[in-house]
């Protein structure tokens, strides 16, 4: 095994939430269920990916809303909730009303652009404003303002007999702003993150430079080195990662053949901006930890939150979970919480 630099402090890891249209309840419970698991593991941090109009959690805030009674340690994240789908005020207000609950284990990671599948939603989402709307990075700045306790207006103070108003997003949460974490993908992104104080998300999916070589560890690596220059200081990175030392047989062959089909999408840059994949690692602790310490993003790092794959059962994450936890985080270097 390659010689690691530092050794892991922060493991977390990130679950889409998937659930049947016909009994969405149960998907939703299952992944609460998840999140409880992952404390009672030590796990750091859990992440819910953001997904509209499908079969994931489309309300990450509500469901973290939930996990925050559940759970009385673990943090909890979005990886990521494209703010194009979002009013950054209201946003500021959920965001707050949530961090207050958990006790301040909340961290939002958001991300920009125009919403995919633009011209199926816009009628829907933004009626009167579509083509005015501004789908930038001052989306974010807004976002980290009201979470920071920037006055929002001018009016405050006592009105009448009961009304009472603030200049400030309520409830205003000390730390959430600190909290805040930026889902970068290019040279260009991750620079802009370091340079507003926002913490990186560095995912299985990135855009090379033009210049670049099509690697993708060494590309993911250059990217963070960028955003530490630019002033950043906390980076994570999330790839798909499958241990199958506790799997049943029949698990490990669902594994492998779910890493399988999807390989061939990591073999060169895809579309016009050649976005690239990183391939997942599936194997044993042993074999996947050889090929982290191995892997030039993840040695730029101190913490990660491993993605769940998408279309697994219940049971299946259990076992990924817990062979994360007891089998390959230690292998890392890493301790749980409480440890």
């Amino acid at each position: 095994m390659p010689d690691r630099s530092q050794p892991l402090r922060r493991l977390g890891f990130l679950t889409i939430g998937l659930f049947d249209p016909a009994d969405p309840g149960a998907g939703h419970e299952s992944t609460l269920s998840i999140i409880e698991l992952g404390e009672q593991l030590g796990f750091d941090s859990a992440w819910l990916r953001h997904r509209h109009l499908q079969f994931g959690i489309s309300s990450p805030i509500a469901v973290m809303a939930a996990a925050t009674q559940r759970t009385s340690r673990i943090e909890l994240g979005t990886a990521v909730t494209p703010l194009g789908w979002e009013n950054p005020l209201r946003l500021a207000e959920d965001l707050a009303t949530v961090d207050v609950l958990s006790g301040g284990r909340i961290n939002p990671g958001v991300s920009v652009g125009t919403p995919m599948q633009w011209d199926t939603v816009k009628d829907a989402l933004y009626p009167d404003t579509a083509e005015v709307e501004d789908f930038s990075k001052t989306r974010v700045e807004r976002l980290a303002s009201y979470l920071a306790g920037d006055r929002v207006r001018e009016l405050e103070g006592k009105q009448g007999v009961v009304e009472e108003f603030s200049s400030r997003v309520e409830p205003h949460s000390p730390g959430l702003r600190e909290r805040l974490w930026y889902g970068a993908g290019s040279l260009g992104s991750a620079e802009w993150a370091g340079a507003h104080g926002l913490n990186l998300l560095s995912s299985s999916v990135i855009f090379p430079e033009a210049d670049e070589e099509p690697d993708f560890a060494a590309v993911q690596a250059s990217q963070i080195r960028a955003y530490r220059a630019a002033g950043g200081t906390r980076a994570s990175q999330g790839l798909v990662v499958i241990p199958t030392d506790s799997a049943t047989a029949e698990q490990a062959e669902k594994y492998r053949a779910y890493v399988a089909e999807r390989l061939p999408r990591t073999a060169t840059p895809q579309g016009p901006r050649g976005m690239m994949f990183a391939p997942d690692l599936v194997g044993t602790s042993e074999e996947i930890a050889e090929q982290l310490w191995d892997h030039a993003g993840f040695r730029e790092v101190d913490e990660v939150a491993f993605a769940l794959p998408f279309s697994f059962a219940h049971e299946d994450y259990v076992q990924i979970l817990t062979d994360i936890a007891t089998r390959l985080g230690p292998l890392l270097g890493w301790k749980p919480a409480g440890a």
